[in-house]
């Protein structure tokens, strides 16, 4: 009677600190689309091939579209058309503002896998600040810019790219270590023999962007890549990418952004919202990732919904919802840092989804990879899930882990369902977790009498 009273008490206030966050979601939700703004593109408009590039798979094009950029900066923005064809470019394009690059169905562009053709510029690897060869497509300090159309965008990530990953470590270390030095970026100079792949489209400080309908194949490294930009837009994607870290999306230090209606198919994560690494992005405090909605997207690869483990500007205000997974995930939702990351995961919103079979279902974690000093633990927090389903999991159910002195507090899960699953549930260093209607494994109704 006790134990029944004080589970009875609990789930009352603890209702009372999440629930109202959930029956707000409309209203958030709205005012974050009325913040969202699509690119103002102006009228003037122009084909690719009229300044030289031709779509043969053979010929070089990276000059004419260069020419073409500049021909819309000239003209304050416009439309650059690529009809059908395949288009090699040996180097990136670069954006210039208010200028859609718009790609006809049948057009392909083909990147070269020449280092030397790809300049360093200001980016970001692994959550790191830093100068690095620059990202297939790229655009910095940019506003009004879009990537739309029918077409393809392809890195060519498994050729030479691909031999990077072994041998990245010597550069990946450094550059945490200037990360945790506090090196001044502008000798966070990086590029030959350090090996770091790049991105392959990336936006770095810009705003009001638009990515749709493309299908993306084959990057490098990550594959779309907003980084401190806000008013984000991506709708309609599709991608074939199974490369090493082929990120669908990763947006960082970024606010105000609609994801949906996507089409994933990648080697990593679909979805990871970061914020920065250890001491950059807890230098970067004002620049969480936040206010973000994700729906309506059909998740393939190896990871659906993850947050971190870079997120140490924090991330906060993400809606999740009406979206379907299939194939064999290994987590479907993944949230994960450690005690070098500092910053908080909050407000967390996650429902109306249909996941197929995974190795773990819901997975919360403040010990990332057994990693971290314990200086800078993060806090997880106001969390809601529900609505979930889950056919056979091959690992755990749900793991929810803290951190001593910094509990995950404030979880609520409604509705959740898992078919079967090796594991049921581990709960450790928590406050606050509320269970409402969870199953796991076959429902059990009346017990059964005694014979």
């Amino acid at each position: 009677m006790v134990i029944t009273r004080f589970i009875a008490i609990c789930l009352i206030f603890g209702a009372q600190f999440v629930f109202p966050q959930k029956l707000n979601q409309d209203s958030i939700v709205n005012s974050i689309e009325e913040r969202v703004k699509l690119p103002a593109i102006p009228d003037y408009k122009i084909n690719v091939t009229k300044f030289g590039a031709k779509g043969d798979g053979i010929k070089d094009c990276k000059a004419a579209f260069d020419r073409a950029m500049k021909s819309c900066k000239k003209h304050n923005g416009g439309v650059i058309v690529v009809p059908a064809g395949v288009y090699k470019l040996e180097g990136p394009i670069h954006f210039v503002s208010n200028t859609n690059l718009h790609l006809e169905k049948g057009a392909k562009l083909v990147f070269g896998t020449n280092p030397k053709d790809y300049p360093l510029v200001l980016t970001s690897w692994e959550g790191t600040s830093l100068y690095n060869y620059s990202p297939m497509i790229y655009g910095a300090n940019v506003t009004d810019v879009a990537i739309t159309g029918d077409g393809i965008i392809d890195g060519e990530g498994h050729d030479l790219w691909a031999t990077w990953k072994p041998i990245q470590d010597k550069g990946q270390q450094l550059s945490r270590e200037m990360n945790h030095k506090q090196f001044p970026v502008e000798k966070r100079v990086f590029g030959e023999g350090f090996y770091l792949r790049p991105q392959l489209v990336q936006f770095v400080n810009s705003k009001n962007i638009l990515i749709e309908g493309v299908r993306i194949e084959d990057a490098p490294f990550w594959c779309v890549h907003l980084l401190k930009s806000k008013s984000i837009t991506l709708r309609g994607l599709k991608y074939d990418a199974h490369n090493k870290n082929n990120d669908g999306i990763d947006i960082e230090n970024s606010s105000d952004v609609i994801i949906e209606d996507i089409d994933f198919n990648n080697g990593d994560d679909n979805i990871a919202i970061k914020a920065g690494r250890d001491h950059d992005g807890r230098a970067d405090f004002k620049l969480p990732s936040e206010n973000i909605v994700i729906r309506k997207c059909r998740f393939k690869g190896l990871h659906a919904l993850v947050i971190g483990s870079e997120m140490s500007a924090g991330v906060r205000n993400v809606f999740a919802y009406n979206c379907a997974a299939s194939g064999y995930l290994k987590r479907g939702v993944y949230l994960k840092t450690n005690s070098d990351r500092g910053g908080y995961i909050e407000n967390i919103h996650i429902q109306n989804i249909k996941f197929a079979d995974v190795e773990d279902a819901i997975y919360m974690t403040s010990n990332y990879h057994g990693e971290g000093s314990g200086l800078y633990p993060s806090k997880i927090s106001n969390i809601t899930l529900s609505n979930l389903s889950f056919a056979n999991v091959s690992n755990t159910a749900i793991v929810i882990e803290g951190y001593p002195n910094h509990k995950v507090e404030n979880v609520l899960l409604d509705n959740i369902t898992v078919m079967s699953s090796k594991n049921g549930m581990t709960l450790s260093n928590t406050k606050g977790v509320i269970f409402n209607e969870v199953v796991i494994g076959e429902k059990q109704g009346v017990p059964s009498s005694v014979k």
